[in-house]
């Protein structure tokens, strides 16, 4: 496999990290959360930018204003045409959005995304092309790899309605 941008490799570290069902939540969410300083502590509000914004904070690229919201990630970096192994991606979802990092195409041309708050925790999951926003970069990283493997998905796309 290419090499990997240091924030993704990261992300891979933390796959399985999962909500705490009911009144608990996730000390690990709840870490991101406070290294970020948002002012709210639970892993019930949608955390998928969070997510994001936690895995690049340590790279020290300037976060979008409103990290914590999905649609908001269309002002990080710069914008590039085509997605790149380790990309910023957003998606639409009704009632809002939805953010995660690039990690390949499933068979059906599905964009396979690593990402928080997919089935409330972090996975990798496959999500139509046709509900894509726009892929972006950080701005001062090395240049994108343009290349994404093809991966196995277990053929299922993530629903509008997930955050």
């Amino acid at each position: 496999m290419a090499l990997e941008p240091s924030w993704l490799a990261r992300a891979r570290g933390h796959i399985g990290v999962r909500e705490v069902p009911g009144k608990g939540d996730s000390p690990v969410i709840q870490r991101w959360l406070r290294g970020l300083r948002a002012w709210w502590s639970d892993d019930a509000t949608p955390w998928c930018g969070t997510f994001c914004a936690a895995m690049l904070q340590p790279d020290r690229v300037e976060l979008p204003k409103h990290w914590y919201r999905a649609r908001a990630w269309l002002e990080f970096g710069h914008r590039i045409p085509l997605p790149a192994l380790g990309c910023i991606v957003v998606f639409e979802r009704q009632g809002g959005g939805h953010v995660g990092f690039v990690v390949g195409y499933d068979e059906r041309g599905r964009v396979m995304v690593l990402g928080g708050n997919q089935g409330d925790a972090v996975s990798i999951a496959p999500f139509d092309r046709s509900r894509v926003l726009g892929f972006r970069w950080p701005i001062g990283s090395s240049e994108p790899f343009v290349a994404v493997p093809l991966l196995a998905s277990n053929g299922a796309a993530s629903s509008k309605q997930e955050a």
